[in-house]
């Protein structure tokens, strides 16, 4: 069955929206509350949150490769994190996310998982 890959996007400013420590609950509640639904139906195979404000970008290849730290909440947008889904078509992945809590304020990039052939 397919796999597809669903990115989580933002602005990146939560730090600027002044969120109780209540708010910030409810918020990682209703995003549990999703998993815990699509994974009650099989569907769910992983998933994670992106530590904020935090990573490297890599840029090249071999010696001529370049680190930077990034990427940063400024920038334009920023991926929060990911779940993977199995579904039978695009068709039922926008299904099941049709409801995630990512789209209350931000958006979610779908893309099906091409397999790879390993020798």
């Amino acid at each position: 069955m397919p796999k597809y890959l669903v990115l989580a996007r933002d602005e990146g400013n939560w730090m600027d929206l002044d969120l109780s420590p209540a708010d910030i609950e409810a918020i990682i509640n209703k995003y549990r509350a999703w998993a815990e639904k699509v994974a009650s139906q099989g569907k769910l195979l992983s998933g994670e949150k992106l530590r904020d404000g935090e990573g490297r970008v890599l840029k090249g290849a071999g010696k001529a490769m370049k680190v930077t730290d990034g990427p940063h909440s400024e920038s334009k947008e920023v991926i929060g994190g990911f779940w993977i889904l199995e579904a039978a078509s695009y068709d039922e992945a926008l299904k099941l996310a049709a409801d995630n809590p990512q789209l209350e304020h931000g958006s979610l990039e779908l893309r099906e998982i091409e397999e790879m052939p390993h020798e």
